[in-house]
């Protein structure tokens, strides 16, 4: 299945284009567009411009947002009542509405920096890091499994994922988080959190027992070089696999560049993340227990090696000639190359007692399960495994040869390339320096280097056109992983500027770019519709209402949570396994937590098996984690309703915000009704709404034959309203 792929992404790119933009590897210069393309542009704090309302400008983001509506003629909404203020920043920076006795204290307060405050909470918070993580999870394509067919579980990939969590909330610099995930090992050796990292490049989906190594290598490093260039520099570089870019000064020699810094990578699934003192440790109790157990281990051996040496010869003859040499010759003789493909072919050809035991019969299989009977008596003197990552490293200390490939066929190589850069931006050869842990070549680690470097033009505009996307819903330039020719351009590209200056001034704080972005006027603006700026900006692009967007599913799951009472504020750790609906088969397995307050943990510890989704996640767009993913889509389906209105698990919700409202002493229904509207609104119900609801209760209590039952529909209805699901 994956050799097409390869074909059909060289036909996609060559039909789309009709004709090459020019021929592969030819000297034509870059057009006069390209050199003059806004992102490859040095980066340059603007002046803050002047305005005529300056009454309006709370941070210098306000001044770049009115002088591009004063020049339309537009303006701005006006600020938002504090109960919208207070739930819109939750929702942003923690993805849960704040309680109605933080909203009720924030009311009370009457100080200019009321909001100020709760902004400062909120980023402090921890919820924020599992908030923002997400948002980062989705262009690292993190999963906790590995795709395709067999899809089988990563079982420590999730250290990544908590290494994120960590990141965004102990503020780590944005230039350092960069060079963590690319080269930690190399830069940050003895760092465990950097190590972790590095499970950034390890997110690939990969089709693990596939027999052709060599397109298998190829595949991973397209994965790799692909990401980077999208999720980093906001480039379109898949585009120039089979040839020079279509559009973009990216040329077909540019990406190979690109993957040279990549070409000596393995995976390292045992990245040991433990201190010296508790390896020693473990070595110890280990060999205690290798002592103890070696007369019972040395009869399991003996009855289950020889099904490993007929297993490994099946194995062997299904692999090419090419890889059954490269497992089968002497490591001595072995290139970098080789070597890189028998650290790939290796696991293939390895199994494990329990694997092969399967195959035993009769007598054999009954001795087999006594000695395993025998071997658990020794558990307890067994040490507790040490705490592993799973990232990737260098292979060897001379990386392999890296060539341009016609077509992108992993076979057809062309001229040899070192490690270099986008041509347009730096066309001179990369220095590849000698790095911290000095078993690697370095290359990762230029590429960090040049990536964060202050003169760098793309780094920091693209993350700061992310943040503004995940505060607004949208990019001041609106594809944010495409700054390309073909890529939406910013609509105020001196805000965006002003932002990415802004950035790398704050120490590549992301902390204190949300804070000052928030703390604006137009962050701060209502939402309201008004006639007379629609027909001027229709779909809000210069900023003049604050816009309203759904949550994603991970938020309004974890918002019913959260109003319910049921929500499990634990961090961290392995993936969480929720119920799944009844006959939903999952490959790779599903293991259903056998304590009910583990599945109540945020959703950004759910465990993600690539291949099936959870599925109240997957109705509300959680992305295809095959990819990285820029943005999401928003889609409006009938799965989402369906979703919300029958599903066990959100009535199970709704009983139990149900039994936590009317549990609180000296409610009457209307104020049960006001309470269960402040937990999930924010705010007291109008006396319409009262009217309406207690009209509704009386009504459905007749109809379910109980007061309680009919409460536990009222609050069904609040958790499906858009009010409840949509950041206003």
């Amino acid at each position: 299945m994956r050799p097409f792929r390869v074909v059909s992404l060289t036909l996609s790119c060559l039909c789309a284009a009709g004709v090459l933009l020019w021929a592969e590897g030819s000297a034509k210069p870059f057009s006069a567009a390209q050199k003059n393309w806004w992102a490859f542009q040095k980066l340059v704090k603007p002046a803050t411009p002047a305005v005529k309302d300056a009454a309006w400008v709370r941070t210098p983001v306000d001044a770049f947002i009115l002088a591009k509506l004063e020049e339309r003629g537009v303006r701005p909404n006006p600020r938002a009542d504090k109960v919208t203020l207070i739930r819109r920043a939750y929702l942003v920076l923690t993805g849960m509405p704040p309680t109605p006795e933080r909203v009720q204290a924030f009311l009370a307060d009457e100080s200019p920096r009321a909001f100020e405050r709760v902004v400062d909470e909120l980023l402090a918070s921890p919820q924020y890091g599992e908030r923002w993580a997400r948002h980062w999870l989705d262009l690292a394509r993190y999963a906790d499994s590995e795709g395709f067919k067999a899809d089988e579980t990563r079982p420590n990939v999730w250290r990544y994922r908590d290494y994120v969590i960590r990141a965004f909330n102990s503020d780590k610099p944005y230039n350092r988080f960069v060079e963590e995930q690319l080269a930690g090992d190399e830069l940050y050796p003895n760092d465990p959190e950097a190590l972790a990292a590095t499970g950034f490049n390890r997110n690939f989906p990969d089709e693990s027992n596939q027999a052709n190594i060599m397109l298998r290598r190829q595949e991973l490093l397209n994965d790799i070089t692909d990401t980077t260039g999208a999720v980093f520099m906001g480039l379109t570089y898949g585009c120039a696999k089979c040839h020079d870019h279509k559009y973009d000064p990216i040329l077909h020699a540019d990406y190979y560049k690109l993957q040279a810094f990549f070409a000596n990578v393995r995976i390292e699934d045992g990245m040991q993340l433990e201190g010296a003192e508790r390896r020693a440790a473990y070595r110890e109790q280990e060999q205690r227990w290798l002592n103890e157990t070696a007369e019972i281990r040395a009869e399991i051996a003996k009855l289950i090696e020889p099904k490993r040496a007929l297993r490994y010869k099946e194995r062997l003859e299904r692999f090419p000639e090419e890889i059954q040499e490269v497992l089968t010759i002497k490591p001595e003789a072995r290139s970098p190359y080789q070597w890189q493909m028998y650290h790939k072919a290796l696991p293939q050809v390895q199994f494990t007692d329990k694997e092969l035991a399967a195959s035993l019969k009769g007598a054999e299989k009954e001795r087999y399960k006594q000695l395993q009977t025998e071997l658990e008596k020794f558990d307890g003197i067994k040490p507790e495994p040490l705490a592993v990552a799973q990232g990737m490293v260098d292979a060897e200390s001379a990386p392999p040869p890296t060539h341009i490939l016609m077509g992108g066929a992993y076979s057809a190589r062309k001229d040899e390339v070192q490690p270099g850069f986008l041509t347009i931006l730096d066309a001179k050869p990369a220095t590849i320096e000698p790095v911290a842990n000095g078993s690697s070549t370095g290359r990762r680690a230029a590429l960090a280097k040049w990536l964060t470097r202050a003169d760098n033009p793309l780094t920091a505009r693209v993350m700061a056109n992310r943040i503004w996307h995940y505060q607004f819903g949208r990019g001041i330039a609106g594809t944010p992983s495409d700054f390309g020719m073909m890529g939406e351009r910013p609509v105020n590209r001196e805000l965006l500027d002003y932002l990415a200056a802004r950035f790398v001034e704050l120490g590549w704080s992301m902390k204190k770019l949300n804070r000052e972005i928030m703390l604006s006027s137009a962050w701060q603006q209502n939402a309201q519709w008004r006639d007379d700026a629609g027909a001027e900006d229709a779909s809000n692009k210069l900023t003049w209402r604050y816009p309203r967007h759904r949550l994603e599913g991970e938020a309004i799951r974890d918002s019913i949570l959260s109003v319910s009472g049921a929500l499990n504020t634990k961090m961290y750790g392995p993936g969480v396994f929720p119920a799944l609906p009844p006959g939903m088969v999952t490959r790779g397995g599903w293991k259903d937590d056998e304590d009910a307050a583990e599945a109540n943990r945020r959703s950004v510890y759910i465990f993600v098996r690539r291949n099936t989704r959870y599925p109240m996640l997957q109705a509300f767009d959680m992305p295809d984690t095959h990819e990285s993913c820029a943005r999401r889509n928003v889609t409006v389906s009938s799965t989402q309703a369906l979703e919300m209105l029958n599903s066990e698990v959100v009535m199970g919700w709704a009983r139990t915000l149900s039994k936590r409202v009317r549990n609180d002493a000296g409610l009457d229904e209307r104020g049960q009704v006001e309470r269960a509207w402040k937990l999930v609104y924010q705010r007291p119900p109008s006396a319409e709404e009262i009217a309406g609801a207690l009209a509704f209760l009386q009504k459905q209590a007749a109809v379910a034959g109980d007061g309680e039952a009919a409460f536990t529909d009222f609050c069904h209805m609040l958790i499906n309203s858009n009010e409840f699901v949509f950041v206003n």
